[in-house]
This record gives C-alpha cells, structure tokens and sequence, in this order.
C-alpha cells in the first residue's frame, strides 16, 4: 500500500518540487499552503507522515505541530530556512520527529522521510484472514487470539477488544473517555479508571519493559495510542 504524505509549504514550487519526486517513488502527496489548511486535513484524513514547514501562514509550523500532536502521532518533520539550533530544539520540543534545513538535498529527504516510515511501519491489515500484524504482535480477529513473538498471549475479552482497536488505529490517539464509549459503551467520566487498568495489563502482558513501552504510548493529558 503507498504511503500517503503532506506536504506543508507557502512556497509552491517547493511544494511542488517535493511533491514530484515523492510522487515518483510510490506515495501519494496532498498539499497545504498555510497552518489553516494543514491542521483541516491532518484532522480529516490519515497521513504517514507530514511535512512541515516552520514559517507558514495563519498558523506558523510549530503550532500546527503542536496541536497535531493533540490528537494524532503521525511522524512529522519540520522544515525551516534557518539553521539556528534553538529552531530546532523547540521544533523537536513540540512533538516533531525530525527536522530537515532549508536549502535541502531531496535524495537526501526521501532517505530521511524513508527512514521515518520505516521506523513508524504500519499495521498489515488482511481482510481476508483478519489479522492484523505489528512488528512482534499479531492478532487475529477471527480466532480471537493473540500472539508475541509466535508465543499466544491470554487476554481477556476487554484487554482483546481495546488492543484489536488500537491496533486498527495505529498512530490515532484516544483520550480514556473516547476508549470507553467504544470498547466498554459507556461515557461515564468516572470510570476512566478502568481503561488505565486494562492498558497496564496489556503493557504486562505484550511489553518486554512496561515502564518502557513500546506498543501503547500515552500521550500526557490527551489519552493512549498504538505505535
């Protein structure tokens, strides 16, 4: 399956530049010329991994970033025309993954933005089998059964409908309210409780270090996210 990228510039023909060659090996690219736009497609559509230039219109790059990171942990790589190392501190300080200085090589970019796909690889989903594989891990829908490392894990009916979800929302992020209403059916607020519980069991469970994950991320303030 191609990848599917954003590119975020007010320079056009950089955008178009980029764009092109990217084009040529596969992917498939949108294009936002301002902070606005952007953050209207990042909400809209599921991208690999976004583009994005630090001096943007309406909304500058380093806020775009910020707010993705609200509800989203899809790869960013921020680019700028400077070279200061405070730019790049705080790029990287607002949730971007990488940071790329204007003027720039582009068989160098491909390598870099290759590079952060392959680290970030996706879900393989087969309809037909329905499993869903991840590095280690993989899941199967049908028989309900889920394995790490070709050895099967016992889970509960609870801790396989919230990993199966995630899994199929790779890089989404989910507050606890969200993950209650689709995996328990429920709203209550004051049960956010019993999704921290479940992630921890999960963590035990498919994790070789659960202080240090490697699967389910939490994203601070916001919720948890597979990836």
């Amino acid at each position: 399956m191609a990848h599917h990228i954003l590119v975020v510039d007010d320079e056009k023909l950089i955008v178009k530049g980029i764009k092109f060659s990217l084009e040529q090996d596969g992917m498939i690219v949108d294009a936002a010329y301002d902070g606005e736009e952007a953050l209207q497609l990042a909400k809209e559509k599921h991208y690999d991994l976004i583009m994005l230039d630090v001096m943007l219109p309406k909304i500058d790059g380093t806020a775009v970033c910020q707010q993705i990171r609200e509800f989203s942990a899809v790869p960013v790589v921020m680019v700028t025309a400077k070279g200061d190392d405070m730019d790049k501190i705080m790029g990287l300080e607002y949730g971007a993954d990488d940071y790329v200085t204007k003027p720039f090589n582009i068989l160098e970019l491909k390598a870099r933005i290759k590079a952060i796909l392959r680290r970030s690889a996706k879900v393989v989903a087969s309809a037909s089998n329905s499993k869903l594989i991840f590095r280690d891990i993989k899941l199967d829908t049908g028989s309900r059964r889920v394995y790490v490392r070709d050895k099967e894990i016992n889970l509960t009916a609870k801790e396989f409908d919230l990993l199966a979800f995630l899994m199929q929302n790779v890089s989404r992020v989910y507050a606890r309210e969200k993950l209650l209403q689709k995996i328990w059916g429920t709203e209550n607020a004051g049960d956010v409780r019993t999704v921290d519980v479940h992630v921890r069991r999960l963590r035990e469970k498919i994790e070789d270090n659960p202080s240090e994950p490697k699967y389910i991320f939490t994203k601070w303030g916001v919720g948890y996210y597979f990836g």
